[in-house]
């Protein structure tokens, strides 16, 4: 397998991505900066995973997010 240096989520799990952000943020205030229904009704990883996976362009948000607070904590 190749090394992706210029990809900081190279080797990062989507349900680890989740987890990071419900720990930072809280699922209440990931459904108001996302707006889709597996984080504001009866939020939980696996419906999340369910749904990211098969949508790229909330996945493409989230993954955003993630480098967002990543960036944040290194300040």
């Amino acid at each position: 397998m190749k090394s992706q240096p210029n990809n900081p989520l190279h080797g990062i799990k989507l349900e680890q991505i989740i987890n990071d952000l419900v720990a930072h943020y809280g699922w209440e205030y990931m459904g108001y900066t996302i707006k889709i229904r597996c984080f504001t009704d009866h939020p939980s990883v696996k419906s999340s995973l369910k749904f990211l996976r098969r949508t790229p362009w909330a996945r493409t948000k989230v993954e955003a997010m993630y480098l967002k607070m990543l960036e944040n904590k290194k300040c």
